[in-house]
């Protein structure tokens, strides 16, 4: 029996052995699940949980979809949910997100020798150093293009301009052909996949499933054109490397599965937009912040790796509403800080509520970018969780992380420019919905326009009122 074949078959005898209370579980059972909350507190979900828990609680039972799990936080739980010998993760995430989100048999969902061998890929792909300086460039000048549009009085929003930036930027990074124009659509449709995995009651759900329909037939098209050589693929870009992976019996994956692989390898940095719109909103909240990175990137003569605005970037992933939980199955009956959880059941690491720990972090409650100055090692933190936690090459952190941040730092300095204003409409954020962001997306628009109309406001209000 092949190593994946003994895992798959461990995981399934794990998720059958329950203690009975996930067949005919009882309708006192139906009323404690808490499946309908996941759904309808959205991020508020953890903290109606930890709610019933002791003070500082590191673990708090609760039911979802019938069966007994677990909620945990911190870095001692960050140990406990990346340690294979007691946590799978192949089948713990729901079907509807795992299928329209990170695509049938990607990455996400393996575990052991076949995880790490498909894992390496992306590492060499996304993590090495010479791979993220590559981006660089590309972020650079669309970035310096996209401010040069906003002065002129470009409309779009922060978050719709950086779908478009990072698509255009991570495609050409990644060796694939195509106008700009003709990127900035997959973008938007990849982007509008993240919008709509999380609300599979809405409409916006069977428009991301087509889109992940098109997407995924689009990318095993381009595997195939490059295996074939009709299109270019210069070895190291993700486009090469996933059109000639080979998987661990020596065979090239099917054209369906690289092209999945292949999206995987862009659309994290697409989702990056989500963390640009709440940007916005904290610069807009702490203008002398604003000032400063934009004085910083005048200063540098550059919009890429200031310290000030990677520390804001820093700060918004911690603080932003994101990834709230990750699932995994429990293979042996776990108790953790006076809870516990039979084989079988789910254990779910609370990503949100990891990252703003009181137990963890000195006013974890405030946006504090200064926290993160000087910080180079932030994989070293092991309660900042914002891309997943543990060993990037081991676990299942996203080997795209030092891209997601030289992006949201690129795109902060592009919205710290002395010549642009963020307007405080439509900032406020729906928490209820998976995933978020600020309503507006965070509007841009020139800063003598911004004050002229200030003025014009203040002028015309009546002066009784």
């Amino acid at each position: 029996m092949s190593d994946s074949t003994a895992l798959a078959t461990e995981d399934r005898a794990a998720r059958d052995h329950t203690t009975g209370d996930s067949s005919s579980p009882g309708w006192q059972a139906v009323l404690d699940d808490d499946t309908l909350s996941l759904m309808t507190r959205g991020y508020g979900f953890g903290s109606h949980i930890w709610s019933r828990a002791r003070a500082q609680a590191r673990a708090v039972p609760l039911r979802l979809l019938g069966r007994k799990a677990m909620l945990v936080r911190g870095s001692d739980a960050v140990r406990l949910f990346y340690d294979e010998d007691s946590i799978a993760r192949h089948g713990a995430m729901p079907a509807f997100v795992q299928e329209s989100l990170f695509g049938h048999g990607s990455v996400h969902s393996l575990d052991g020798p076949e995880h790490r061998h498909r894992k390496a890929s992306f590492l060499r792909v996304a993590y090495d150093d010479d791979r993220v300086e590559e981006l660089v460039p590309h972020l650079e000048r669309e970035w310096r293009a996209q401010v040069e549009a906003w002065v002129g009085g470009n409309g779009a929003s922060a978050y719709d301009a950086a779908v478009a930036a990072f698509g255009r930027a991570s495609m050409t990074w990644a060796g694939l052909p195509g106008t700009a124009a003709a990127k900035s659509r997959w973008a938007v449709r990849l982007a509008q996949i993240v919008d709509g995995f999380g609300v599979p009651y809405s409409p916006e759900f069977l428009l991301a499933f087509g889109n992940r329909m098109w997407s995924d037939r689009h990318a095993a098209r381009l595997v195939e054109a490059a295996r074939a050589g009709t299109i270019p693929a210069r070895a190291g870009t993700a486009l090469h490397e996933w059109a000639w992976h080979v998987d661990e019996r020596g065979e090239l994956l099917s054209p369906q599965l690289a092209g999945i692989e292949l999206q995987n390898s862009i659309r994290p940095m697409i989702a990056v937009a989500r963390f640009v719109a709440f940007a916005a909103k904290e610069l807009h909240e702490r203008p002398d912040w604003q000032r400063r990175i934009g004085e910083e990137a005048a200063a540098r003569g550059t919009l890429h790796g200031g310290p000030l605005a990677t520390a804001f970037a820093q700060e918004v992933r911690r603080t932003a509403p994101f990834v709230p939980t990750l699932p995994g199955w429990a293979r042996h009956d776990i108790e953790f800080d006076g809870a516990r959880v039979p084989a079988g059941g789910r254990l779910l690491l609370d990503i949100l509520g990891t990252n703003t720990d009181d137990s963890s972090w000195d006013e974890a409650g405030s946006f504090l970018p200064q926290r993160f100055l000087g910080v180079d090692d932030y994989e070293a933190l092991e309660e900042f969780i914002p891309h997943g936690g543990a060993d990037v090459a081991d676990g299942h952190r996203c080997p795209g992380e030092k891209l997601a941040i030289a992006g949201l730092a690129t795109a902060i300095a592009a919205l710290s420019d002395l010549r642009l204003d963020i307007s405080g409409i439509g900032l406020e954020v729906n928490r209820r919905r998976l995933p978020t962001k600020p309503s507006s997306g965070g509007l841009i628009r020139p800063a003598a326009s911004a004050s002229r109309t200030r003025s014009e406001t203040a002028s015309s209000r009546c002066p009784v009122h």
